[in-house]
C-alpha cells in the first residue's frame, strides 16, 4: 500500500523565453534526465465559497502519461492519481530567522502531503462526496532534469498552454546554484502559481478566464 509522504517544498518559477536555447543550456551543463516527457492533468477541488483558496490550502488530484501516450490519445482505465495537499506558507524552524524575511520574498515555501492512489475516478468521487468540487484544471509537459552540481535539486522543465517555464525545487542554496548555473539571477524567481499565471495571461488577453488546456490540436512535437 503506498504510504503517504510528508515535507516542506521550496520552489522557483522561471520563464523561459527561448526554449532551444535552454535545452542547450542543459545539454551544455550535461544535465541527466530524470523523468522523461510526460503529460500531466491537474484538478483543483475547493469548497463552493473557495474556504481552502482563502485559507491559502490546496487539494489537488494529478494524473500522468508518458507523452507518446497522450498524443496516441491511450488512456489507463482506472489510472493511479496523485492526491496531494498543500498547506500555506509557513516559516520553517530550519531556516534562520534573521534570514526568514529574505527567503520568503524569493522563494515559495508550503508544507505538502502527498499519497499516490489507484483509481483517479473513485478518488474524485470521495473528494465530491466530502462537499468538494472541481474548481481549476490545468496541464502540462514536464521533463525533469538533476545537475550534479547542485545537489537535492529538481528542475522540472514545464511545457504549458501560457508558455514554457521552469520549476526549481530543492534546498535553498541548491536552487541559487542551478539558477545561477541556467543564466538566471533571484531577480527572475517567481512564486507565482500556475493559476494565478494562467488568470494573468487571461486579463492580458482580454479573454474569460477559464481552465489552463491545450487546445485539441496541439501539436505534440
Amino acid at each position: 500500500m503506498p504510504r503517504p509522504k510528508h515535507r516542506q517544498e521550496i520552489e522557483i518559477k522561471l520563464r523561459v523565453p527561448d526554449v532551444t536555447a535552454l535545452r542547450s543550456r542543459l545539454k551544455h551543463l550535461r544535465a541527466c534526465e530524470i523523468t522523461s516527457r510526460t503529460h500531466e492533468s491537474n484538478t483543483l477541488y475547493d469548497t463552493p465559497r473557495h474556504d481552502l483558496r482563502r485559507r491559502g490550502q490546496l487539494i489537488r488530484i494529478r494524473t500522468e502519461q508518458p507523452a507518446s501516450s497522450f498524443e496516441m490519445r491511450r488512456r489507463t482505465q482506472n489510472a493511479v492519481a496523485l492526491l496531494t495537499y498543500k498547506g500555506p506558507s509557513s516559516t520553517s524552524g530550519a531556516m534562520k530567522p534573521a534570514r526568514n524575511s529574505k527567503i520568503r520574498t524569493h522563494f515559495k515555501i508550503k508544507d505538502e502531503a502527498e499519497v499516490a492512489v489507484t483509481g483517479a475516478s473513485e478518488l474524485a468521487g470521495i473528494l465530491r462526496a466530502l462537499g468538494l468540487r472541481p474548481t481549476f484544471r490545468y496541464e502540462k509537459f514536464r521533463t525533469t532534469y538533476a545537475l550534479s552540481g547542485a545537489r537535492g535539486l529538481k528542475i522540472e522543465l514545464d511545457e504549458t498552454p501560457i508558455g514554457t517555464y521552469l520549476e526549481l525545487e530543492g534546498p535553498v542554496a541548491a536552487i541559487d546554484r542551478g539558477a545561477h548555473l541556467l543564466g538566471y539571477t533571484r531577480n527572475d524567481y517567481m512564486t507565482d502559481t500556475y493559476g494565478s499565471l494562467h488568470l494573468a495571461a487571461c486579463r492580458r488577453r482580454g479573454q474569460r478566464p477559464g481552465d489552463m488546456l491545450f487546445p485539441t490540436t496541439k501539436k505534440l512535437r
